[in-house]
């Protein structure tokens, strides 16, 4: 009974010594272990916060280069359609012009030739003052003589009021009929009533009306 006792004793020493040893142990080694540095938590509020403001960030950059680039475009397009009306006015202008020298043109054209019938057939029935005009038509569609009326007209020695200079003072004047500028608005809108005549004279031959002949 005596010797269960003190191994008893014996074992609880033993296991005190241990329990020490090992405790002993695990001191020195915290001991010897280096701190752990422990940074502050960042909140998931925090994080959420510096993410909304770089994405707001960029999408200000996007806005402000899309408004640049909607502005220049803006510019383009404004710049573009001031030339192109700057153009299409020119154009109209240019056609506007030559549509007003042409009618000059004919007006003047039209005076000329009143004036001719005026000296060479006034005093003839109208279908002589057509024909008069009528040849004039034909020397300038003819190619055997100039392709204009007044070159037809001031041709040398071709129209006598021409050289003496009686033609130029009637056209000056205005000094032609109402009939004479009718018979040559018909020659030259087609009237003709001496075919492809190109000449005409008091006497001689061809087709007579009034006192000219037409050959």
């Amino acid at each position: 009974m005596k010797q269960h006792k003190n191994r008893r004793i014996l074992m609880a020493v033993y296991a005190a010594a241990t329990s020490m040893t090992i405790l002993t142990g695990f001191t020195s080694l915290a001991a010897e272990a280096e701190p752990i540095s422990v940074q502050p938590s960042v909140s998931r509020e925090e994080t959420a916060e510096w993410g909304f403001s770089d994405i707001a960030g960029e999408m200000h950059e996007e806005v402000l280069t899309d408004t640049k680039n909607a502005a220049e475009e803006a510019r383009q397009a404004y710049i573009k359609k001031q030339e192109e009306e700057r153009k299409a006015a020119e154009e109209a202008a240019r056609i506007a012009a030559e549509k007003a020298a042409e009618e000059a043109a004919a007006q003047a054209d039209k005076e000329l030739l009143a004036s001719l019938i005026f000296c060479e057939a006034g005093n003839q029935p109208y279908e002589g003052q057509v024909a008069v005009g009528a040849v004039v038509m034909n020397r300038v569609k003819s190619g055997s003589y100039p392709d204009s009326i007044a070159d037809v007209i001031y041709q040398s020695g071709q129209f006598t009021p021409a050289m003496t200079g009686w033609l130029d003072s009637v056209l000056a004047n205005g000094g032609y009929t109402e009939s004479a500028m009718q018979a040559a608005e018909d020659a030259l809108a087609g009237s003709n009533p001496v075919g492809d005549c190109l000449y005409f004279s008091t006497g001689g031959w061809g087709m007579q009306i009034g006192d000219h002949f037409f050959h």
